[in-house]
């Protein structure tokens, strides 16, 4: 594809690019917009380097691509922000979110279509990439028998899954978790293309199997979706900004860097019911 307005850079032949020729801070023009739009549909997730936003610009930068969420289980961190998800971790913890592969939220009825991660801190001597894989290519890989079985199966999404232990003790039973029914397959509502949407960090079960059978076959798809040649890995600079289409991707947070420091700030944006139209 060609682009007149932003600089493309190609990380893997399968997923990622960095985008160069584009100022965060600054309202996008049309044709700017609709460029970084096209390179996010092509490339899955984009990367921004040297980006110097306050929350505001951030904040407009995500709502050109739509309205944005609100977390319904981490803590609001900044009270006049409900939409800015902290990410945050030092030498007091213990653990962080997104340490397995998982899709935002895919509890919420209508999960989110992406999410734009802006890190203002790092750690000192490396650590704490953050890995993304294709879902497009984890479903195309898959033998035809398998694809075949897989239509008209769902999976139940639970947000106690993934969020319980981020709750206090004394908070969890007014905590409410969202869960969701989600196609195994869905299809993208931009491109088109069939994506694997099972994920560790929220799929529960698939109800049309017994609990045996469905276990083992999520277990099949993940292994099979964290393949290495399905992936891109980014490391964090100061200032960088990475930005994924939540629809056709899973990502996975390296914590590998105790006791540093790594901080930033992350909008997500409203999505759409996620649904399976066949080719």
């Amino acid at each position: 594809m060609a682009y007149q307005s932003i600089e493309v850079r190609k990380l893997t032949p399968t997923i990622g690019a960095e985008i160069y020729g584009v100022d965060l801070a600054k309202p996008l023009g049309n044709q700017q917009f609709q460029e970084v739009h096209d390179a996010l549909m092509e490339n899955l997730v984009i990367f921004f380097r040297d980006q110097e936003m306050t929350i505001d610009q951030h904040k407009d930068f995500g709502r050109r691509f739509g309205p944005l969420h609100v977390h319904p289980n981490a803590p609001i961190a900044i009270p006049e922000h409900p939409e800015i998800l902290v990410i945050k971790a030092d030498e007091k913890s213990k653990r962080v979110a997104g340490e397995e592969w998982h899709t935002d939220v895919s509890c919420d009825l209508e999960p989110p279509m992406g999410s734009i991660l802006y890190m203002t801190e790092v750690p000192p001597d490396g650590g704490g990439d953050t890995l993304f894989a294709n879902m497009y290519r984890a479903y195309e890989t898959l033998s035809e028998p398998i694809k075949k079985m897989l239509t008209g199966l769902s999976a139940l999404h639970d947000s106690s899954k993934a969020h319980y232990y981020r709750v206090k003790a004394n908070d969890r039973d007014e905590m409410k978790f969202p869960n969701a029914e989600h196609p195994v397959v869905r299809t993208h509502p931009v491109t088109g293309k069939q994506a694997l949407f099972v994920n560790r960090g929220f799929t529960l079960r698939i109800p049309q199997l017994k609990k045996h059978e469905s276990d083992a076959l999520l277990e099949m798809l993940y292994r099979h979706l964290e393949t290495p040649e399905f992936q891109c890995r980014f490391k964090w600079q100061k200032n960088s900004v990475a930005f994924w289409d939540n629809r056709s991707t899973q990502h996975h947070a390296m914590f590998d860097y105790f006791p540093h420091r790594r901080y930033g700030h992350r909008v997500t944006i409203c999505g759409d019911k996620p649904f399976y139209r066949a080719a």
